[in-house]
């Protein structure tokens, strides 16, 4: 009789197991771009997504937001960008974009799909989410490294009266109160905000070592037809990889270092009135203290300090001592059928840009394919 009671419940178990060729682990601009290659090779794959529609990591992202290049490089491979080539797309365009991308396509994304873990058992990657468990013999993780919001232990030691926000949860400038705005953070999203916040009344300081810029203005008539395409084309996509000896110097650096200010400029802060201060390294007295000994008496402080991997929930040994996945390209060579898209300088500068995603989703695709048996 127990025997017969645990054959019936191991047959329920299977039948609640979905299998696949492959999983696609995020439904953004990398996992789709990896879709669109997986469909055209004809393989049965499904796109795990945890949000309520395709785009919506996009439509979640402060109000005001515009993409910091160019429409003419925001398409991914297939369907062009519905606007003006010189244009800046608002967040919501670009979540529209892809949502319509992923209908065009027909691509099997399912949303509302939070992946709990991903483990490998019997030869097969095994993935639980939304209550199911699905496997598959290969797994392409297709996210960036934007997953969780990274802000400093000392941030709760500020004072209650000031208004705390990662930039992640920064929407517009009525979440804060009146009166001073740090933003500790340098980077392109820190910079936006502090012009927005500028422009908005509030006295504005950007806290941080400044990231360098672009060394041509892309709105401008030669940053339009040949600035942007130098940098964006020959030097983010085709210079600086993992394959040249530029690339491999600037690597580290830019990893650790973030990426330089693309559309807005220093010139553009000290225009906004944004006073440029030493980076944060502590609180004294319920305030912010910077590097050269200061606090500053604010009202608010926006973190724009980047985040951590979030990658918590894969359970194979695949992590460096930082904590960030080992892999070459986006080939998790530990792990035969695990890739990575998306990341930070995956293969190369403009791997997580839009316009470099796609050549990386076709390469980690082509690896997917050989390893299936797939021309």
């Amino acid at each position: 009789m127990g025997a017969a009671i645990e054959l019936v419940r191991d047959t329920e178990a299977q039948s609640n197991q979905e299998r696949f060729d492959v999983i696609v682990i995020g439904g953004g601009q990398a996992g789709l771009s990896v879709g669109y290659y997986l469909a055209r090779r004809g393989l049965k794959f499904v796109i795990l997504d945890a949000h309520e529609r395709v785009g919506d990591a996009w439509r979640k992202r402060w109000d005001s937001l515009r993409l910091f290049t160019p429409a003419r490089f925001d398409a991914l491979v297939g369907m062009p960008f519905p606007a003006p080539a010189d244009s800046f797309p608002t967040r919501d365009q670009m979540a529209d974009y892809l949502e319509a991308y992923a209908q065009r396509f027909r691509l099997p994304v399912q949303n509302r799909m939070r992946v709990e873990s991903l483990t490998k058992r019997d030869g097969r990657y095994w993935v639980r989410a939304g209550g199911r468990e699905l496997s598959a013999d290969q797994v392409v993780i297709a996210m960036a490294n934007y997953q969780k919001p990274r802000t400093p232990a000392f941030a709760a030691a500020l004072s209650s009266d000031i208004v705390q926000l990662h930039s992640s949860e920064y929407k517009n400038p009525s979440q804060l109160r009146d009166g001073p705005v740090l933003l500790a953070g340098a980077g392109n999203s820190g910079a936006e905000i502090a012009v927005e916040l500028r422009q908005r009344g509030h006295e504005v300081w950007l806290a941080g070592r400044p990231t360098g810029e672009a060394p041509f203005r892309l709105t401008s008539f030669w940053g339009r037809w040949i600035g942007a395409r130098l940098l964006l084309r020959l030097i983010f996509h085709r210079l600086l990889t993992i394959k040249t000896p530029i690339g491999k110097r600037a690597r580290p650096k830019i990893l650790s270092g973030g990426t330089p200010l693309i559309r807005t400029r220093q010139a553009d802060l000290r225009a906004a009135g944004v006073s440029w201060v030493a980076r944060v390294v502590g609180v004294e007295d319920g305030r912010p203290r910077l590097a050269d000994g200061r606090t500053l008496e604010v009202a608010n402080v926006v973190w724009c300090t980047g985040f951590q991997h979030g990658f918590s929930w894969i359970d194979l040994p695949i992590f460096d001592d930082s904590g960030a996945p080992k892999h070459e390209g986006g080939v998790v060579t530990s792990q035969p059928g695990l890739y990575f898209v998306g990341l930070n300088f995956l293969y190369s500068m403009s791997s997580s840009m839009i316009h470099g995603v796609g050549r990386d989703a076709a390469r980690v695709t082509a690896h997917v394919a050989a390893r299936r048996g797939v021309v």
